[in-house]
């Protein structure tokens, strides 16, 4: 199959899924970009680098889409997210160079552990009580740090960690999602030019940048952004919790998948 069509169904997939869900379309688009990539020939060594580096950039589009959505209509708190900004950017860096300095298969198993703990998550509904208010500056930069240092390593847009945090903080959950929303977009900026960084001088396929797959951006991009709204409506006629459910135990099976392909 021509790999722009595996990419296009990849994009469309990640796309239908946030507007459904609301999830992050990471947790997808990197193992499925790792399988495409094998089945393209790529050299296994890069394969995870590209597919977290990938994955970040596509977010990047998606981010600035949603956060446009929550702005129109007053849920971003731009406060907190500007509070959590600096720590998300240098997190995020510093994750794009750790990640270069692992080896693939220590990266799939963080993956594929990650992948369970929030099939977990979603799977049994956990939500936390609130709390505690948000902490101080200092406080709220090391928060964002770990969640960009997270979110850098995994290749993700950080909702399963942002959101979680802010309803401990008694943030309000419609405010919550749509300043997890904002984050993504420091993240995946980070993220991507971080790993375009860190990945000039490796030996990669032909239209790469870095740990940047042009390709693969270009058409998962396109297809998730055109596929977002169909999800969004889906969200009012299906219900959603039961295709939770369902989508906590396909994350179980490519989390398990990610930590098969390592050992057998």
């Amino acid at each position: 199959m021509d790999p722009i069509f595996s990419f296009v169904g990849l994009g469309a997939f990640a796309g239908v899924l946030a507007g459904l869900l609301g999830v992050g379309g990471g947790l997808v688009i990197v193992p499925v970009l790792i399988f495409l990539f094998q089945s393209q020939g790529m050299n296994p060594s890069v394969i995870v680098h590209l597919a977290i580096g990938t994955s970040l950039a596509t977010i990047l589009v998606t981010s600035l889409s949603s956060v446009w959505a929550h702005h129109r209509r007053g849920a971003v708190l731009w406060p907190i997210v500007l509070s959590l900004a600096p720590g998300i950017v240098f997190g995020t860096w510093l994750g794009a160079e750790i990640v270069h300095h692992l080896p693939s298969k220590i990266l799939q198993i963080l993956f594929g552990i990650f992948e369970l703990v929030v099939a977990a998550q979603i799977g049994f509904g956990f939500r936390p009580s609130p709390h505690r208010s948000l902490p101080r500056k200092v406080g709220m930069w090391g928060v964002g740090g770990v969640i960009g240092f997270i979110s850098g390593i995994m290749g993700i847009g950080g909702g399963s960690l942002t959101v979680p945090f802010l309803l401990w903080c008694n943030v309000a959950v419609r405010n919550a999602v749509a300043i997890s929303a904002a984050c993504g977009v420091p993240i995946a900026a980070a993220g991507s030019l971080g790993f375009m960084a860190v990945g000039l001088g490796v030996s990669l396929p032909p239209h790469s940048t870095g740990y940047l797959y042009w390709p693969a951006w270009f058409w998962v991009s396109i297809a998730s952004l055109s596929t977002a709204p169909l999800g969004a409506w889906l969200a009012h006629t299906v219900p959603t919790e039961s295709l939770k459910r369902f989508f906590a135990l396909f994350l179980v099976f490519l989390g398990i998948h990610m930590l098969g392909s390592v050992y057998f």
